[in-house]
């Protein structure tokens, strides 16, 4: 029988750090681990690999090109990614030209603060490594500042103040994250708007399918087909439209409801069908919220019309 390969799990830092190469760690919660010191064999990984700890890896001198969105783009001047606990990282040849460093926490160094909860509000944890962040410049002078200072007061004697130095530098950390990313949206428009131009094209033809039988999409659904996760496609499209992925999906439905609604020949029930929904009163529900009518009384008002 054919045993299923496990991707390596790493409870500790210790264990982290032996497997790395590296010394044990100044502090049994946090560490950071520069990739130019580390000494592994990335087929030790070839199954992946996950942690307990939240990682902010910040990355320099890329090599070729790296997947973004539909396209593949240069990113020599470097970047920086974000992984929740338990996510599982596959070392490919897309991120094997690079150095660095990586910033590991466990959520328990941070359980007494509000940065605990705060945390797990920050997207792009949950973005894939395509939809990295990349850094000009000055912004990379900013993040290895603040990674230098964090690592500073590791080296220093533990006090009573440490934990609170370097949870404000954490969190100084998220928040240029989060500006950064904003600035990114921006910069990258054109391949955003080529993005949400296929998005359209792929509603129109979900729900152009004959008798629902595609079902009605999903967040998960639209994201796979532009090659994005879910997080990273709402967070776009509400920086540029005001609206989340599943807003998108209930604007196109209504478009299409429409448009079946005005000829004469179909039944609410089987528009509800035909778009995907398994219950009428489903589809008669998002309507009207959608609308304030419910889809009979939009077939009347269009009769009136004519």
């Amino acid at each position: 029988m054919k045993t299923t390969q496990l991707p390596v799990h790493f409870r500790s830092l210790s264990a982290l750090h032996q497997a790395m190469g590296r010394p044990a760690p100044l502090h049994p919660l946090i560490s950071i681990i520069n990739y130019g010191e580390a000494r592994f064999d990335p087929k030790d990984f070839e199954h992946g690999m996950k942690t307990d700890f939240y990682k902010i890896s910040f990355k320099t001198d890329f090599h070729g090109k790296i997947r973004y969105g539909q396209g593949y783009y240069d990113f020599e001047e470097g970047g920086m990614s974000f992984v929740s606990p338990g996510q599982v990282l596959i070392l490919n040849h897309e991120e094997s030209g690079y150095s660095g460093m990586s910033l590991y926490i466990h959520p328990d160094f941070m359980r007494s603060y509000s940065l605990s909860q705060k945390i797990k509000k920050y997207g792009f944890f949950s973005y894939s490594a395509a939809e990295a962040l990349y850094l000009s410049e000055k912004e990379k002078t900013t993040m290895l500042e603040i990674f230098t200072y964090i690592q500073s007061e590791l080296e220093e004697r533990i006090d009573q103040f440490s934990q609170d130095v370097i949870i404000s530098q954490i969190e100084l950390l998220l928040t240029y994250s989060n500006r950064f990313y904003n600035r990114q949206f921006i910069t990258r428009k054109p391949a955003t708007h080529d993005l949400i131009s296929t998005m359209e094209e792929v509603l129109d033809h979900h729900f152009d399918a004959e008798n629902g039988v595609n079902g009605l999409p999903t967040v998960e659904f639209l994201a796979s087909q532009l090659n994005l996760t879910p997080r990273y496609l709402s967070d776009m499209l509400r920086h540029y439209t005001g609206q989340s992925a599943q807003q998108h999906i209930h604007d196109k439905l209504i478009e299409k409801a429409k448009e079946y609604l005005s000829e004469p020949q179909f039944s609410v029930s089987e528009i509800a069908y035909q778009l995907g929904f398994e219950h009428p009163q489903s589809f008669s529900k998002l309507f009207k919220n959608k609308t304030k009518q419910t889809p009979n009384e939009y077939k009347q008002s269009l009769q009136k019309i004519k």
